[in-house]
């Protein structure tokens, strides 16, 4: 498989041009992955643009490749979005990187009631630049043609309004109802994914008053950082994008 590589200026590029890596993502190409002239690679701008060529000219501060094919993939619909909570250590940037590779298309911090991690202030923006930054290289990796977006976290006021226009799941060891019971009904799909104490009985009731509804993943209890990614996974077969 060729190497993929994320331009975001490649947008408007057509067969025949000539699209360039700089900075640190030529310095990755030519030095981390050793890409030689000549070399097939893909490039894409996160935003559905993917275009296949021909690296041309590869030097740690840049590399051409030349374009031989351009395809536009649409939007994935229904979109499956991520809220999940902030939790300690890196428990929630493994849910993050698992997430994007497994076809997430949204990623939403929650500032739960029991997450430890706080983000207040200048540390909001700075989460929200690391998730975003661990979100692209995943995309990259996963040769995702579209990247997912990386939301202004929110409070679970701001979550339950998402329950007007969205079909609000939420993973409950304690539902009746299981993940894979839930038939897609075109909505797009939000996953409520609860920090490392569990949602709380003050939050369950708020959005299930949203009509939010509350499902079982399985028999077994997983952590924060992996009950997402298992849950996207059940949702892409239900979907037909597996």
């Amino acid at each position: 498989m060729a190497l993929h590589f994320l331009v975001e200026s490649s947008t408007d590029a057509a067969v025949g041009d000539m699209v360039s890596l700089t900075g640190a993502e030529a310095k990755h190409a030519a030095v981390v992955r050793r890409l030689r002239v000549g070399e097939a690679v893909t490039v894409g701008d996160g935003s559905g643009v993917w275009l296949s060529g021909l690296a041309e000219e590869v030097s740690p501060t840049r590399v051409d490749v030349r374009v031989a094919e351009r395809v536009e993939h649409p939007a994935p619909t229904p979109r499956i979005v991520l809220v999940q909570a902030l939790a300690k250590g890196d428990r929630d940037e493994l849910a993050v990187q698992a997430a994007c590779e497994l076809g997430v298309d949204e990623i939403v911090p929650w500032q739960a009631s029991r997450s430890v991690s706080r983000w207040e202030g200048p540390k909001a923006a700075k989460g929200r630049e690391r998730w975003a930054s661990i979100v692209r290289e995943a995309a990259k990796q996963a040769h995702r043609a579209w990247v997912p977006e990386v939301a202004a976290p929110v409070t679970t006021g701001q979550l339950a309004e998402r329950a007007d226009a969205q079909r609000v799941l939420l993973l409950d060891p304690t539902a009746s109802v299981r993940l894979s019971e839930v038939r897609p009904d075109g909505r797009d799909i939000v996953l409520v994914v609860g920090p490392e104490g569990g949602i709380s009985d003050e939050e369950l009731a708020r959005l299930t008053d949203a009509e939010a509804e509350r499902v079982l993943l399985g028999d077994t209890v997983l952590r924060t950082s992996t009950a997402g990614p298992a849950a996207i996974a059940v949702l892409s077969v239900a979907l037909g994008r597996w």
